[in-house]
């Protein structure tokens, strides 16, 4: 630190008696300068001493003054008991009083309240108040401060307490401090910055202590020991720095921790006060003897640099070692003045005011930034230049050179001819580093540090400024007192170049042939001997790594990245392509990268080229190369070829077609136009030449049009080159039937490919009538069904098929496919058995059926499962084989077709809560359901018993069949019941009891052929008890019809027998003659009326009904003869004409007057009335679902 005096004056008064000055301030700005001297208050223009204007006001010594923190105003205060308050015009605006003589003063920094402060109290002045509160104080007050905030106010007593008030005046903490009795307080001041973690208080004292508090009154560090009297204390705007001055007649500089740092000024007297100019290094000093002095501060930069490690003093106390390539940095608090750095590898040298501090990393890791104390060399040693090596330190003193060790201990000394001017460690084992030292004399000295003789180097005849040796220390660089920079090789000791206007030069550490050095303001790079790349900067280089350059600008050093692109082409331009590669690879952009590679490419350097394309990953580039170097390996050598190539890649195309000609490669350059689409450039080369090269010329020209959007030229450029497979799918592709068709027709008919791909192109485009004519013109009848198939034109497949009937499973199955596709499952179970494939079909119903049942379309089921009974019987009537399972599958399904038919009202009436059937029809459709289901295996999917007894209970209790409901009731106490029923169930159960325990006997079904009343619920199931005659129901009301099965007699055939019944003439009655006769038969009683007895008719239908007591489990059915046929009426006999293999069924209906439907394709029989009712709602057939008409 060097203290510069700005300027001086003497304040006298007008006899010429001298002054004393016992308080300064500055304005905020730091224009002027506020002088309490006397009984008046001066105003200087603090930048140059001029005294602006001396204020008049007080009547006795001025002591004390203050300027308020927005500059709008000042105050002075007097031992005439007064303060005035003045504008920054230096006008007076108001003024009041204290009982004693005001000692001083202190602005609110953010509210601008005024604290004055006299001897025995204080008072608070704000332009807001119109008075001025007071408040009483213990002891004398001698000085004020204000804390950053605005919050707390401190005064310094003469007591040597420190009272801190808040704004209202209150006392909130009271600083007692050891032996304040003997140790009045006279300046205090607070911390101005905001950078810290509390309010520090500095406090002076007349025990010669100076102090730093918190605002809790906890002191900060230790009491520093001045030796004199202080009187004032002030801080550095930004609080890095204390001013302290008093009975020393010195004004110094201490640290924020107290450490003394330096004199600011000597002087002949006291000094009573200091004041630092804000955000500025100015100090203004006011002594006793009216001497007023401003002085700059100008703080030396001390620092030290090894390669990538920059140490640098910070606050005069601190060491900031600073890592300039991660911008690492970590600070070392030395807690004393540092006066010299050095820094070498792993060790850090620090020189304190009484000592020499050495420093060690705790690793050897290159970005470890932990150091630690080595070694304390506890002597005050004076030097003008510091080295430190790996076990010694070095001082420099003018011509002496002194190596010690660590200890301290000397262990060797060099004394010069001339004044040490540069001095540099330039590396070497431990213990045995070399040093390189400049002199004033211009010799350039090597000194090792195990080696007593220093050793000459080369003379030069003008002083040494700066120096630095290559990396190889073959060259060294020196910058002169003339600012020149000279470059000299050691071993010749020749003088290679020399450049003007140089401060300070550096090697690249990384490349022999580069150097840098600065001046004027500018960076010069040079490599090698060509000329010299500037750049602008800023500052000196200090170092060169790789591309980085470092700077050091004013305090500050920088990492400059410096593109090594000038030195780059400067090399490219010579052809030397290695050592443009190791400039590049310094550091240069991606695009310089990329001009390396290419220049190498071309220069045929392939190693440099490779390096270059892998460094900016361009694989093409890199194939390249690698295919050259395949084909080198191969034994090709020519040059030209390879360059060619290097043309070709690089888009020079007319270089490399003229070297491939050149080197006889024709092809290679036809080749590369037609890739290219320079067709024209291609026809120029081949001239007149081969006609098959011509050929291959309109193909690839066709390729390109093809390529280039331009479909149809190369479509008609392909069939001009005979390439009509290329053509065809260019057309099919853009959709062309014109000219597709024009092709098909050009082509021969032994061109199946091509014809064939026409055709699937046409029928692409839905231009069927064409692609049946490429179709017919090959042949090929099957490719032409499969194209009407996939068009779906069933009709003209159908057509085709007539005439083909080989291809006929070709047709039919997509057919059927399709119409099962499109929910038309009937159509397609037909299309499968037209197409022969009968287990396809079945398949088809199967799940039809399935799916039905699972969606409880009860009624779908039943119909699907009588398709499935016909389709089996097709099957048995088609394969002779399978006859047997067939015709059992056949009554399986008739029978599950009939349970799902009843079951679909059985499942509505329960599901819903209204039903259009009559109770009557649900009675009996629930028993013949349970009739149906003698056992739970014999139940199909989906079928609820639970539902058939809990309608068959509900209807038998409706129909007064209580006997049968009781049983049902029973039985639902046995099978799981939906739980929307079973409550219902339950107190149908206990109602049911309250009934009589039998049935109305008009519920009881009749045998028609033997008489017999059956019971309601039959063990039997759904056939008479007594002859086993299975009941004929009417499939709507599921009554039973009076009819009476019959076999015919052997020999009669079933076409015979109808024959005979359309024969047979009608029987006239015979008249009743008015007798009664009675007979009995049983329980039965018959009466006859007429004059006589009826003739005995051999009637086999009768004969039954005279055996109705036979004890015969077996049902034997009537067998008729033709003599019986032909007394027969055909209108009472009903035929089911079930087709082979089955026979026909005749039914005679012994109750004639009743009228019978028989539904012709179902063969199921029904009441006319209801048959009819059903017809007429739904169109069809109530079971079969078949209209009458089809």
């Amino acid at each position: 630190m060097r203290a510069v005096a700005t300027w001086l004056d003497k304040v006298q008064d007008r006899d010429k008696v001298e002054q004393c000055i016992w308080s300064i301030c500055f304005k905020p700005d730091g224009n002027q300068l506020i002088v309490a001297a006397g009984n008046r208050v001066l105003v200087y223009d603090a930048i140059d001493g001029t005294l602006i204007q001396p204020l008049k006001g007080h009547k006795d010594t001025v002591y004390c003054v203050a300027y308020a923190k927005d500059g709008k105003r000042f105050a002075s205060g007097s031992a005439d008991k007064s303060v005035i308050i003045w504008t920054s015009k230096l006008e007076g605006i108001l003024k009041y009083t204290h009982n004693d003589a005001i000692q001083c003063l202190s602005y609110n920094p953010v509210s601008h309240q005024l604290a004055s402060c006299a001897v025995s109290d204080f008072g608070l002045w704000s332009p807001e108040q119109k008075s001025v509160s007071k408040h009483k104080v213990s002891s004398r007050i001698t000085c004020c401060s204000w804390t950053n905030d605005g919050q707390y106010l401190a005064l310094g007593l003469y007591n040597g307490f420190v009272s801190i008030r808040n704004k209202a005046g209150e006392e909130k903490v009271k600083i007692e401090r050891p032996g304040a009795n003997i140790a009045p307080v006279w300046s205090i001041s607070w911390n101005p910055s905001k950078d810290e973690a509390y309010d520090v208080l500095a406090i002076a004292d007349w025990g010669q202590r100076l102090s730093f508090y918190q605002l809790s009154g906890k002191q900060i560090g230790k009491d520093r020991t001045l030796n004199y009297d202080p009187t004032t204390v002030s801080w550095f705007s930004k609080g890095e720095y204390v001013v302290v001055g008093g009975s020393n007649r010195e004004c110094c500089l201490h640290t924020k921790e107290g450490v003394k740092l330096g004199v600011i000024g000597e002087h002949s007297s006291w000094v009573w006060c200091a004041a630092v100019k804000p955000d500025s290094n100015f100090v203004a000093v006011g002594c006793q003897d009216g001497t007023l002095a401003y002085y700059q501060l100008v703080f030396s930069t001390v620092h030290g640099l090894y390669k990538d490690r920059y140490a640098y003093r910070d606050n005069m106390t601190d060491v900031i070692i600073q890592h300039l390539i991660t911008d690492q940095k970590v600070r070392i608090k030395c807690r004393d003045l540092v006066k010299k750095i050095a820094i070498y590898r792993n060790r850090l040298a620090v020189q304190l005011p009484d000592r020499i501090i050495v420093y060690e990393l705790y690793s050897d890791d290159s970005a470890d930034m932990h150091y630690r104390v080595k070694e304390k060399i506890n002597k005050k040693l004076d030097c003008n230049l510091l080295v430190v090596c790996s076990q010694n330190i070095i001082l420099c003193q003018e011509k002496r050179l002194q190596c010690l060790s660590f200890s301290g201990t000397k262990e060797k000394e060099w004394l010069m001819e001339s004044l040490i001017r540069y001095i540099k460690v330039i590396g070497g084992p431990s213990g045995r580093e070399g040093l390189l030292v400049g002199l004033k004399n211009g010799q350039i000295m090597k000194i090792f540090v195990d080696n007593p003789f220093p050793i000459l180097l080369l003379k030069q005849n003008t002083s040494v400024r700066c120096l630095d040796l290559s990396c190889t220390r073959s060259k060294l660089a020196v910058v002169d007192e003339h600012n020149t920079c000279l470059v000299y090789d050691l071993h010749s000791k020749e003088l290679l170049f020399q450049e003007p206007n140089a401060n300070s030069v550096a090697w690249n550490t990384h490349y022999e042939d580069m150097l840098c050095f600065s001046g004027s303001t500018m960076l010069n790079i040079k490599a090698s001997n060509f000329p010299v790349h500037q750049q602008k900067m800023q500052g000196f280089v200090v170092g060169f790594s790789g591309s980085k350059i470092f700077c050091l600008h004013v305090y500050a050093m920088a990492a400059v990245d410096v593109p090594q692109s000038a030195s780059m082409y400067q090399y490219l331009e010579k052809k030397l392509f290695k050592d443009a590669y190791q400039v590049a690879c310094l550091g240069v952009t991606d695009g310089d990268w990329e001009v390396l590679a290419h220049e190498a490419l071309e220069g045929l350097d392939f190693d440099i080229a490779k390096k270059g394309f892998i460094r900016i990953r361009d694989l093409r580039y890199l194939e390249l190369i690698y295919s050259i170097e395949e084909r080198k390996k191969r034994g090709e050598t020519d040059n030209l070829v390879f360059l060619g190539d290097v043309y070709s890649h690089q888009g020079k195309f007319h270089d490399g077609a003229k070297l491939y000609k050149k080197s006889n490669h024709e092809q290679k350059a036809l080749a590369m136009y037609t890739d290219l689409r320079m067709f024209d450039y291609a026809k120029e080369l081949i001239g007149a030449g081969d006609p098959q090269d011509k050929k291959l010329l309109i193909a690839k020209q066709a390729d390109w049009a093809k390529s280039s959007n331009e479909p149809r030229t190369a479509a008609e450029m392909y069939i001009s080159a005979g390439e009509y497979l290329k053509a065809i799918d260019i057309v099919g592709e853009h959709g062309w039937p014109d000219m597709m068709i024009d092709l098909a027709r050009k082509l021969d008919k032994a061109d199946r490919e091509a014809l064939s791909r026409c055709a699937n192109h046409l029928a692409k485009m839905e231009q069927y009538a064409y692609a049946g004519e490429v179709y017919t013109k090959m042949g090929d009848i099957k490719a032409l069904i499969s194209m009407r198939v996939e068009a779906k034109h069933w009709d003209d497949a159908f057509t085709l098929v007539e005439k083909h009937p080989e291809y006929k499973e070709n047709v039919y199955v997509p057919y059927a496919q399709w119409l099962a596709e499109n929910d038309r499952f009937e159509e397609a179970q037909q299309a499968f058995h037209k197409a022969g494939l009968q287990a396809e079909a079945v398949k088809v119903l199967e799940q039809l059926t399935l799916n039905a049942v699972a969606e409880s379309r009860f009624d779908d089921a039943g119909y699907y499962f009588w398709k499935l009974a016909r389709q089996c019987l097709d099957i048995a009537k088609d394969e002779p084989s399978k006859k047997d399972e067939m015709l059992e599958k056949f009554a399986d399904f008739q029978r599950k077709a009939e349970m799902y038919y009843a079951f679909q009202v059985i499942y509505k009436q329960v599901v819903e809560p209204f039903t259009s059937s009559r109770p009557e029809d649900l009675f009996n459709m629930s028993r013949f359901l349970l009739h149906s289901m003698p056992t739970a295996n014999d139940i199909p999917p989906g079928i609820s018993k639970a539902a058939a007894l809990y309608t068959l209970a509900k209807q038998s209790k409706n129909l007064s069949a209580f006997k049968l409901a009781r049983y049902a009731y029973e039985s639902l106490q046995t099978v799981r019941v939906p739980q929307h029923l079973q409550e219902l169930v339950d107190l149908g159960s206990l109602t049911i009891k309250t009934k009589p325990f039998q049935d109305a006997e008009e519920l009881l079904p009749m045998c028609y052929r033997c008489s017999t009343t059956n019971p309601l619920f039959n063990n039997c199931g759904n056939q008479c008890v007594n002859c086993s005659q299975p009941f004929v129901f009417s499939f709507v009301s599921f009554d039973v019809l009076p009819l009476v099965e019959f076999v015919l007699d052997d020999g009669i055939t079933d076409e015979e027998a109808l024959h005979i019944l359309d024969m047979s003439i009608p029987r006239k009655k015979k008249e009743n003659t008015g007798h009664w006769q009675e007979s009995r038969m049983g329980n039965m009683q018959t009466l006859r009326l007429g004059d006589e007895p009826p003739e005995e008719v051999e009637d086999p239908f009768k004969a039954r009904l005279k055996t109705y007591n036979e004890n015969s489990s077996d049902f034997k059915p009537v067998v008729v003869n033709k003599a019986i046929l032909k007394s027969m009426t055909r209108s009472e006999v009903y035929v089911l004409k079930w087709p082979k293999p089955l026979r026909y069924q005749f039914y005679r209906s012994l109750l004639p007057d009743i009228t019978i439907t028989l539904c012709p394709s179902c063969n199921k029989l029904f009441h006319t009335d209801d048959f009819e009712q059903k017809y007429l709602q739904n169109g069809y057939c109530p079971f079969c679902k078949v209209k009458m008409e089809d």
